[in-house]
């Protein structure tokens, strides 16, 4: 990526979008040149509809993206095919679901186990009621993503006391960077 081209923060709701009150949709909201992926049907998500929706607003973007995935929206982005993948600069993966812990997300198992082809970080909780820090930390370790296992964080959402997020907003701000600055080691 040219330094003087600044990536477009690319907002990748999960299962049921986020809901007004969400980190991802205040950033929306803030974040210069954010684009929000929107979804045909939220309630019952299918694999192939949402993966080539992704890829279209990847396609579309002005400038390489930088992913903000949640929970599916996670689950989504690793399904993207290799050649939209080379135009994402990095990726926010946080509190990635378990597809195959609820059968309405199923059709998004197996979960790729392959080396992303860009920067990303993995977010998880100690505590996620939808995917066990255990698997969350296999995912970054099969998609050669840094990872971060925050503490009784719940889902990472409104429910669990994440709204505007600040830790996560920081997060994103080193994953923006141009790929010549070495962002500080993130502790896992």
């Amino acid at each position: 990526m040219c330094a003087h081209q600044a990536a477009v923060p690319l907002i990748v709701p999960g299962w049921r979008d986020s809901a007004p009150g969400h980190w991802q949709s205040l950033w929306a909201e803030r974040l210069p040149g954010a684009r929000r992926v929107v979804q045909r049907d939220w309630m019952s998500p299918g694999r192939a509809e949402w993966v080539a929706t992704l890829a279209r607003c990847v396609l579309q973007a002005p400038a390489p993206v930088v992913i903000v995935a949640h929970s599916l929206g996670c689950i989504a982005t690793v399904h993207l095919p290799r050649e939209v993948a080379r135009r994402v600069h990095a990726a926010l993966l946080v509190a990635p679901a378990d597809p195959e812990r609820r059968a309405v997300l199923s059709d998004f198992a197996p979960v790729p186990y392959e080396r992303l082809p860009y920067r990303s970080l993995v977010v998880a909780s100690s505590n996620d009621p939808y995917c066990p820090a255990r698997l969350a930390g296999a995912y970054a370790r099969a998609w050669g993503s840094e990872f971060l296992r925050l503490p009784d964080a719940g889902h990472i959402n409104v429910e669990s006391g994440h709204g505007d997020w600040p830790l996560g907003l920081a997060l994103l701000q080193t994953l923006m960077a141009p790929a010549s600055v070495a962002p500080e080691a993130v502790a896992t």
